[in-house]
Formats: C-alpha cells, structure tokens, sequence
C-alpha cells in the first residue's frame, strides 16, 4: 500500500470526491460509516471521512481489494458482532484495513493503521479506540490474534470468510473462483510462473494452519469451506 497518492482521510476534509462505487453501495456504506463513528465516539462530521475512504477503497489499481470487499467484511462482522468486546473498534477498523493498498507493496497494513491513527484523532475518537483500532488493522499482516483476542478474532475471521466462497452459500464454488481471479487480476504486474509459485506458497501455509477461523461461528461455519476451496486451488495451481 502506498500513500504517495495523497490518500488521506482527514486531507480536503470538506470536499466531496468521487468513490468510483456505484451510487447504491457507496449510500450504504456512507450510512454505516455514519452510524460507526457515532458509535465510537466521533464529534466531528464523518462524511467527509466517508468520501476519502471511499475514494480509496475505489482506486483503479484495485480488483478484489475494493469497496465490494468492504461491505463483505462489514457484512460478516455483523454476524460476528456479538463475540468482540468492541464491535465499534471492529468496525472502525475493517473501515482502514485495507484503506491503503498497492499490490506491489508490503507495507500496507503498516500505511493503513497510520491513516487511521492520524484520522480518528481527528474525528474525536478517543485515544484507547484509536489504538485498538490501529492494532486490529496490523493484525491484518498475519490473521493471527492471541487466544482471548475477541475483537481481533472477529475481524480477522471476517476478513478471511471470502474463503469458504458464497457468505450464503458456503459450497457455492463459483464465489470463491471470483476471488481467485480478482486475486490475480490485481497481480497481473507478476508472470505466471512466478504467480503460481507464490500463491502456491500461500495456499500451502493457509492450509498448515491448525485453524483458519477463531470465532465459534467461523469455526462451524466457514473452515471446512474454506480448506475445502483452498485444496481446489492448489490442486489447479500444481
């Protein structure tokens, strides 16, 4: 993820951008941003925040990591809400997890959480959600919270839900090839071989993983999906 481009949610905090998301979506998840930072605590206007991240969430260079991934993400933590100790901290952070990405970086989570500890302040939120959120968004790099980490148990379960396929139908297997070819379209920069290889890679440690999901519900769920569409891929890549 790169901020070269100026992405910045406090930045041009009173104009309005374009999101690049169809106008239905971007309402939506205008409201649900609303509704969150209240939650949280805000005391400033949020819709200029909204507008920023949107636009973010909207940049060209993206293909599965966009506005339609965040609403998925915000979707799942609604069914997961009740197991985090924070849900508006969860929110805050599914919001800029992913709000800066360039997919020929590796900071990006790093970059994330940044923005996110420069604009919350901004937005009134106190100081202890804001570093809880700036946490949850860099536990994103591994998807491995502590046992006991409800709050990072529940984003990351959500974050990684896109695995077991359909969020509806757990055996749909058209959902999860999709993501796969979203997934590579964002890497089209990388030759085959060398995508093959590297995916490859991260099938094989997605799946030596004891569990891929942490929350009760994600245990039940979304593992046996999940392995089940992540063995497919491997097996097609090899």
């Amino acid at each position: 993820m790169d901020t070269d481009k100026g992405t910045d949610a406090g930045a041009d905090a009173g104009t309005r951008t374009d999101t690049g998301t169809d106008p239905a979506t971007a309402a939506a998840l205008r409201r649900r941003w609303a509704a969150t930072a209240a939650a949280a605590g805000a005391g400033r206007d949020p819709a200029p925040y909204a507008d920023r991240l949107l636009t973010a969430w909207a940049e060209p260079q993206r293909r599965y990591h966009t506005t339609a991934h965040l609403a998925d993400v915000l979707a799942r933590i609604d069914v997961l809400a009740a197991h985090a100790a924070d849900p508006a901290a969860v929110e805050l952070a599914a919001w800029f997890h992913d709000a800066v990405y360039r997919p020929d970086r590796s900071e990006n989570e790093e970059r994330s959480a940044a923005l996110a500890e420069r604009a919350l302040p901004e937005l009134g939120i106190d100081a202890a959600r804001t570093a809880e959120v700036a946490r949850l968004v860099r536990l994103t790099v591994t998807h491995d919270p502590a046992p006991g980490d409800t709050n990072g148990e529940a984003l990351c379960d959500a974050d990684l839900a896109v695995l077991a396929g359909h969020p509806d139908d757990p055996d749909d297997p058209g959902a999860y090839a999709a993501y796969a070819a979203a997934v590579r379209a964002e890497y089209a920069f990388v030759p085959d071989e060398a995508f093959r290889t590297g995916r490859a890679a991260v099938l094989r440690q997605l799946l030596g993983l004891p569990r891929l999901f942490r929350t009760p519900y994600g245990t039940a769920h979304w593992e046996a999906p999940a392995r089940r569409n992540l063995a497919a891929e491997l097996a097609a890549l090899t």
